[in-house]
């Protein structure tokens, strides 16, 4: 088709920024499509005008002039089909009756000014969109995040989500403003001072995850640790048990001093190092069926210098006959064994001991109370339904965690009630 629409890429420096060929169609228009700004790059073009304001509106007009035989030209920034116009204006015309001409895109730019490579980035837009994606390839601990942003999802309150989030990966957080212009601004911060800053809504942010900075100690509280100190699986984050679901379950095992633990199904450790930090003089056996939670277990414990955690690598029941009996056990995983498992805690438990088991599944939770009650077992069910405030934008909202039954038993009738 002759008569295409023209969909053409600009810079923040304007009409310098186009070649020749460019700027001939350009030239060549009769009606020129593009916000104010980019419609002042020429003041002296005789063409009829159009703001783009309404989407629905302006495609009606663009239709309307494009149909009687104008030669129309839409403006817009950076390359029109990276979460641009183009992918809208596909919608709503023949693909043959569109022509792009691409211009360097912000994140191009944004890229080069920092001087990393970004063929393997996570590229997220939330320019009026949700920060689901964000959230979750923040949580993966992805390597290199680049965000286009919108003024309620900026740079500042992206900042806001990563902290709430308290995760165990650093990022160095990269400004860009005004990319190409003659206000370009390129700026690292972290998290805490980003927070703090307003800028440009022309503007790209990227994250570059730094390697996990050495943890001060002393001013890790004695009990509930934040989640962000452990090390976690990348490709599961939301694996570990949270912190306050965590605070839960030590305090149905009510530990003691110098007492013997199993925690089967330790995952990170997370629960093992808790239990671990409260009582030195304990000891306790972490049981990870795979080699990799194993390994993480015990890089957690270097990081946290724990040294009464013993690893038991492999799946339970086989590798629980050999351990010293215990005082308490945890259950938070299973592999899919937890009926096999219950027959060796039961043989094995001390007298008075405490049995804690903590369910996401009603399956595995029916499973428990009914080999519980065929055995004569006390035990309660705590059930936790928690929420943590997680910021939108200018605003908060209540994110939940997944529920979660604690299940906590004591063979005979010696339970407390």
């Amino acid at each position: 088709m002759e008569n295409c629409i023209k969909v053409i890429g600009i810079g923040l420096e304007g009409a310098i920024s186009l070649d020749r060929q460019t700027l001939q169609q350009i030239e060549a228009a009769t009606v020129l499509v593009g916000s104010r700004r980019h419609l002042a790059y020429f003041p002296e073009h005789p063409a009829k005008r159009l703001i783009l304001g309404k989407f629905g509106e302006a495609i009606a007009h663009i239709s309307a002039f494009w149909q009687q035989g104008d030669l129309v030209v839409i403006l817009v920034s950076g390359d029109p089909l990276f979460f641009g116009l183009g992918r809208l204006l596909l919608e709503s015309f023949p693909s043959e009756s569109l022509q792009f001409y691409p211009h360097v895109s912000s994140l191009q730019l944004a890229f080069a000014r920092v001087k990393v490579p970004w063929q393997d980035a996570k590229i997220i837009s939330v320019h009026g969109r949700s920060l689901q994606e964000l959230t979750r390839s923040l949580q993966q601990g992805c390597e290199k995040i680049a965000v286009l942003t919108d003024e309620n999802n900026s740079p500042s309150a992206i900042a806001s989500l990563y902290l709430a989030l308290d995760l165990p990966t650093c990022y160095q957080f990269w400004v860009c403003e005004n990319l190409g212009g003659e206000e370009e601004t390129v700026r690292s911060y972290t998290a805490e001072l980003l927070q703090k800053q307003t800028f440009s809504p022309l503007n790209v942010l990227i994250l570059l995850r730094e390697e996990e900075a050495k943890l001060n100690l002393e001013e890790l509280p004695l009990f509930g640790l934040p989640d962000a100190v452990f090390l976690s699986f990348r490709d599961r984050p939301g694996l570990m048990t949270k912190r306050e679901i965590r605070i839960s379950i030590l305090g149905e095992l009510a530990l003691k001093p110098k007492q013997i633990i199993w925690d089967i199904g330790a995952g990170t450790g997370s629960v093992a190092i808790e239990m671990a930090r409260l009582h030195p003089n304990s000891h306790i056996y972490a049981v990870e069926k795979t080699a990799m939670g194993a390994n993480l277990i015990r890089k957690n414990c270097q990081r946290l210098q724990v040294k009464n955690v013993t690893v038991i690598e492999g799946a339970a029941p086989d590798n629980l006959t050999e351990l010293p009996h215990p005082d308490r056990i945890f259950i938070g995983g299973s592999g899919g064994n937890l009926l096999d498992i219950l027959p060796i805690c039961q043989a094995k438990l001390q007298n008075k001991g405490v049995l804690v088991l903590a369910f996401a599944t009603l399956e595995h939770l029916h499973s428990s109370i009914s080999w519980l009650q065929d055995r004569e077992w006390d035990y309660r069910l705590l059930n936790l339904q928690i929420s943590r405030s997680v910021p939108i934008g200018q605003l908060t909202r209540f994110s939940p965690l997944n529920p979660v039954t604690i299940i906590t038993a004591k063979l005979g009738k010696i339970m407390l009630k």
